[in-house]
């Protein structure tokens, strides 16, 4: 596990498990799981104060983001022409004695003339912990998106904004949420935010309050209501529901997952051979699509095979004694005939092929991606090295171009400009970041998930996985969704060629339209 000195991109065998939502790098040190829990702060900061109208007053960071901007627009989306307002701006948050805590950013987009009682809302939040919802926003379902060049989708610094003819606005209104600390949200009081916010629980919170907030000051409350999360978003979208129904006695209609992280302890290979086997899959997948075998008929065929193979005979034979001599042999020989790693590589690693391992990442000059296993960058140091050398061609390359992008949209389209840099990734509050239920070492979102759909007997929820993500695999989607004994129907796996953030492949991003277009129907 990474420690808070070391690198962010510096890959680690818990990388994989930390859910690493575009590419954050989670880190949690043994002190961070022993700590107190942290408690509710009533602290009046110098951040905030009140104007004599009896409004508030913001200093330091907070005063530097201006005032809500409203601007209109025409698009198509969907085939669909319509005419949208998009409001971007801030939401007040405040703690029990009525003082603010943060500025919380978001951008929403209403379509104009809509019956708001039947038009549905989808609230947006990527992962992290520390990730800005820009991906999200740029990738999948906002207005516009950031265009990679064609043919070369590591190309950040030549990517565009255009149209996004598939925006989900075609079924919903949209509202992009930012979490303090990331994007332009702002904690009023930087020496409290880790306790206000850098936690399962107090994010879940603050994320059901903002949503009450918008709900209410924009009378939607009575409308269709889902959430849509990416990555971390995943746990975060199950601790936002429930924070929803139990504190602000909301219910939803639905929840997106979009390469969801649903419980941190089935990514975890380090230490659980379930975990280990999921990766194996994805693997398979990015293998049979390097050498073309994958194609639109047989795909599904494919992954179940690869599926059935490693929660079958592959998880048992690693749960069960070691295989040696020839036993062995024939063991790593089926691995490497699956992933297309070389079986010596196999053998050394005792038939548990570690992605972020440099001799499995780099193969013949090229350095492999984690978020996509299919995307290749040429590698920097081809010779072998300890990995914290080796860049991860996603996190620290072409997904930084979501920022400056989103800068750039915002002054320009929605007349929206400050000084404040947006804040894409926050890798201090990874580090920061209280995992903890109560007094368990690490929340489980699963039970909470059980009983949610067990409450609710209409919430249904979309799960969109990329073949190729060794971060969140697809596989870990599949066995918590085949594990769920209530509700199991309402549950829809696609899986969609593609790494982390599939969208990102025109053919997935319109793939991905179009279902959840179905799935937010009435």
């Amino acid at each position: 596990m990474t420690r808070p000195d070391q690198p962010h991109h510096k890959p680690a065998r818990t990388a994989l498990w930390a859910g690493l939502p575009l590419g954050l790098a989670l880190c949690l040190s043994t002190s961070a799981l022993a700590a107190t829990p942290p408690a509710p702060t009533n602290t009046e900061t110098s951040a905030a104060q009140k104007a004599p109208d009896g409004t508030d007053t913001f200093h330091d960071t907070a005063a530097l983001l201006p005032k809500d901007s409203v601007t209109h627009h025409n698009g198509t989306f969907g085939g669909q022409k319509m005419t949208y307002t998009a409001t971007a701006g801030t939401l007040t948050l405040r703690d029990d004695a009525g003082k603010p805590t943060a500025r919380m950013f978001y951008t929403a987009y209403t379509r104009d003339g809509a019956d708001p009682t039947h038009r549905p809302v989808v609230y947006f939040f990527n992962g992290g912990p520390g990730a800005g919802t820009a991906y999200l926003h740029l990738g999948a379902a906002g207005p516009v998106m950031l265009d990679f060049p064609t043919g070369n989708p590591a190309d950040g610094a030549n990517a565009q904004i255009k149209p996004n003819p598939e925006s989900w606005l075609a079924a919903a209104d949209l509202v992009f949420l930012d979490a303090p600390g990331t994007g332009w949200s702002v904690p009023t009081d930087p020496k409290q935010a880790d306790k206000q916010f850098y936690g399962v629980r107090q994010d879940a919170k603050t994320f059901a309050k903002a949503i009450q907030l918008w709900a209410n000051t924009n009378k939607r409350l009575t409308s269709p209501r889902y959430l849509a999360g990416e990555s971390y978003g995943g746990l975060r979208a199950i601790e936002v529901a429930n924070s929803l129904a139990e504190d602000q006695h909301i219910l939803l209609n639905g929840i997106v997952m979009i390469s969801p992280a649903l419980d941190m302890t089935l990514l975890d290979t380090e230490n659980d051979i379930l975990a280990e086997a999921f990766v194996l899959p994805t693997l398979e997948a990015a293998n049979l699509a390097l050498q073309h075998k994958l194609t639109p008929e047989n795909t599904t065929q494919h992954l179940d095979k690869a599926y059935q193979y490693a929660v079958g005979p592959y998880l048992s034979t690693l749960a069960s004694t070691p295989p040696t001599g020839d036993a062995a042999d024939d063991f790593y020989e089926a691995i490497a005939n699956h992933t297309g790693i070389e079986q010596d590589i196999i053998a050394k690693q005792r038939g548990m092929p570690r992605p972020e391992a440099h001799d499995i990442r780099s193969r013949d000059g090229r350095l492999y991606s984690l978020y996509d296993a299919t995307l290749s960058i040429a590698d920097p140091f081809p010779e072998g090295v300890d990995n914290s050398e080796s860049p991860e061609p996603t996190l620290d390359g072409f997904g930084h171009a979501y920022g400056s992008a989103f800068e750039h949209y915002a002054a320009t389209e929605l007349r929206y400009q400050t000084d404040l840099s947006y804040n894409l990734l926050n890798y201090a509050i990874s580090q920061a970041w209280d995992y903890r239920d109560t007094n368990a070492p690490i929340v489980r979102p699963i039970p909470t998930l059980r009983r949610l759909l067990a409450l609710n007997p209409t919430l249904r929820v979309f799960i969109a996985n990329g073949a190729y993500d060794l971060v969140c695999p697809y596989a870990s989607s599949r066995w918590v969704a085949e594990h769920i004994p209530v509700g199991r129907s309402r549950i829809g796996l696609h899986v969609y060629p593609g790494g982390h953030m599939l969208y990102t492949r025109a053919d997935s991003r319109a793939a991905l339209a179009r279902d959840v277009r179905t799935f937010l129907a009435p």
